[in-house]
């Protein structure tokens, strides 16, 4: 996504929770998948052929499955696939599919974070330490100078527990196959964090770290005497009628339908060999990754928060206030902004957990949506993920429709 598998798991990553049904290498190579893919059932819409193309490309690179939902100012909602959501059984994905929404979950967390500032509840230039005391502690740490906002847009400078050789250990190839279903606690994570020192002092460069979220969810239940999860469903799911979006805690399944989640367990030159990764604690990921949804439930989400349903003016545009990360996009809190090639820029979030690569984006004025999702949590070399952003909103046609 960009441009390197390291880079995936890096900036993408929710926690990265590695799961697999059994330790069996799905038979075929990545180049299997791509075949069929041509062959689909439905008519390709004029308006999202760009898009259609680019999620051929995708599977054609060796992705096993792609789906895309968009949704226009006209209200009206599209749907494309490519690939499988079973390789073994050749079954297409679905629009109803539901999936592991990794990253996107931190975006929730922020909005929640932000709807308690606009009650009064907490300011996100408060300490760390004021709401969590003593837990960021150790070898370059003062959380009485690290802010709230910090942690959301990542310049704190918390090292990342997945980054961590514990981790990497622990649920990265050969390890994953011991400690998928592990339960985890929050404390437990940002403890393998903290192990190592800062990347840099708070606020003097920007580092994606998913420690900054398992805090994040923290801070939450510090401030409500509540879960992170009820706040989400209590002040997002619910009111938006979210039907298809859940916090599943401990239960390591997804909901029907779902495709199978394909993974290479992260190793350092991986083979052709895949692996089911469909079931895992979700534990692992907590805060800042644990989230299942859909395609049109993450659309509904974004164009909510776009349009200011969520959060009131002042803390929209705290939200969308964004700093550089040296990449090809800009972070606000809990917000990717991409600045695209017809000068469009679309704002979301990307997320990938083990068996799941998903991104949202959508434009400024919530008029144009667009949620994808990969069942496989490797990009194949050459698989043109960026081309789906530029297609569904710079191909000639799309923005005479916003």
């Amino acid at each position: 996504m960009f441009g390197s598998s390291v880079r995936v798991r890096r900036v993408l990553a929710g926690v990265a929770a590695v799961a697999a049904v059994g330790s069996v290498a799905v038979a075929g190579s990545p180049g299997a998948f791509a075949a069929g893919s041509g062959e689909r059932a439905s008519v390709r819409a004029a308006a999202h052929q760009a898009t259609q193309d680019a999620l051929d490309g995708l599977v054609e690179a060796g992705m096993p499955g792609v789906a895309a939902t968009t949704k226009t100012a006209d209200g009206k909602q599209w749907f494309g696939s490519a690939g499988y959501a079973d390789t073994g059984t050749g079954r297409e994905r679905s629009a109803g599919d539901h999936f592991r929404a990794g990253s996107i979950t931190k975006t929730f967390m922020a909005t929640v974070l932000l709807q308690l500032e606009a009650e009064g509840e907490i300011d996100l230039d408060d300490s760390v330490e004021k709401w969590l005391p003593g837990v960021v502690r150790g070898d370059g740490y003062d959380a009485s100078g690290i802010s709230v906002r910090q942690m959301l847009n990542h310049t704190s400078g918390i090292h990342d527990s997945v980054e961590t050789p514990e981790w990497q250990e622990t649920m990265n190839g050969p390890g994953f196959f011991k400690h998928r279903f592990d339960v985890k606690t929050p404390e437990e994570i940002v403890a393998m964090a903290l192990k190592y020192p800062p990347y840099f002092k708070p606020g003097d460069g920007w580092h994606y770290s998913n420690t900054n979220y398992v805090l994040a969810g923290m801070v939450i239940e510090a401030v409500t005497g509540d879960s992170y999860a009820h706040q989400a469903e209590q002040r997002i799911i619910r009111p938006l009628g979210l039907k298809h979006t859940s916090f599943p805690g401990t239960r390591t399944t997804l909901p029907a339908p779902h495709s199978v989640g394909y993974s290479k367990l992260y190793a350092p030159n991986p083979g052709p060999e895949v692996y089911d990764a469909t079931e895992y604690s979700p534990t692992w990921s907590g805060a800042t990754g644990e989230m299942i949804s859909t395609g049109a439930d993450l659309n509904t989400y974004f164009r909510a928060l776009t349009r200011g349903r969520l959060l009131p003016r002042q803390q929209t545009r705290e939200m969308f206030t964004t700093v550089e990360t040296g990449q090809h996009f800009r972070y606000g809190l809990g917000l990717i902004a991409r600045d695209l090639s017809c000068g469009e820029t679309v704002w979301g979030h990307d997320g990938i957990v083990w068996g799941s690569l998903t991104s949202s984006a959508t434009t400024r004025d919530g008029a144009h949506s667009l949620t994808f999702q990969i069942n496989g949590d490797w990009l194949a070399d050459g698989a043109p993920y960026e081309r789906v952003f530029e297609a569904e909103f710079c191909a000639p046609g799309q923005t005479m429709r916003k």
